[in-house]
């Protein structure tokens, strides 16, 4: 892509408060972006080839959403963790294999999105985050949910399509957390918690495509409980 189109859409991006620049070709993140790290609500560079995100990305202190979807990535910058009005991050479709330790600083993030990463647990760093709505984690290589995520504050967690054979009945916990998918994944009837069904704020349990039947799932104790919650849920949103 020649300067003068980066100059053009640069040129937008200050008057909008909106970079996006997808599908280019990009092998990196464009340097020229700092001249407007107080101007950017929004970075939007899927569908690109950028394998590093700079340390500069954390001088963007007024950015609400990063989108990188579909890139290169093999890991994040502490920096990032700097982005204290971060709201939306979709990372999916690239190579990571853990967050940075200091993840748990964006203080401000209600949406994360890490579909088909290379993620083999469910990162501990979530759990500090108190204002996650949604977290996706499907199509990753994770294995098992430990005792930690019972302080994850999140409404829905997608993990569908991971190889999950076991997780903790901590998950029971979570405070706010109504949607659980799990669908496609390597559960035994007997790894599911029972907790989930009949003692957790869960409405909406996704188990198609385990090692048992649905209707199993039915001649659980606590299945009628959990039955109430998704009814109750259902008639709110219909």
């Amino acid at each position: 892509m020649g300067n003068s189109a980066l100059k053009a859409h640069l040129e937008t991006a200050q008057k909008t408060g909106v970079f996006q620049l997808t599908g280019k070709g990009l092998t990196e993140f464009p340097e020229d972006l700092q001249k407007l790290t107080s101007n950017l609500r929004t970075i939007d560079l899927s569908n690109n080839k950028i394998e590093l995100l700079p340390p500069l990305i954390g001088k963007f202190s007024f950015l609400k959403s990063l989108v990188l979807n579909n890139n290169k990535l093999t890991a994040l910058p502490e920096e990032l963790c700097k982005l204290k009005k971060l709201e939306t991050l979709h990372l999916n479709g690239n190579h990571l294999r853990q967050l940075p330790a200091a993840f748990g600083q964006l203080s401000a993030l209600k949406t994360l999105s890490l579909s088909g990463n290379q993620l083999r647990t469910v990162p501990t760093q979530l759990c500090g985050l108190r204002h996650l709505d949604v977290v996706d984690l499907s199509k990753n290589q994770i294995q098992n949910v430990p005792d930690t995520v019972g302080e994850l504050q999140a409404i829905e967690l997608n993990l569908n399509q991971n190889q999950i054979s076991q997780i903790s009945g901590q998950i029971s916990h979570c405070p706010r957390l109504k949607v659980l998918r799990l669908e496609e994944n390597c559960l035994e009837l007997s790894m599911l918690p029972q907790s989930i069904l009949s003692d957790s704020q869960i409405s909406l349990l996704a188990v198609e495509g385990n090692l048992f039947e649905i209707k199993k799932l039915r001649e659980l104790e606590g299945y009628d409980k959990y039955m109430e919650r998704f009814t109750a849920t259902k008639k709110k949103f219909a």
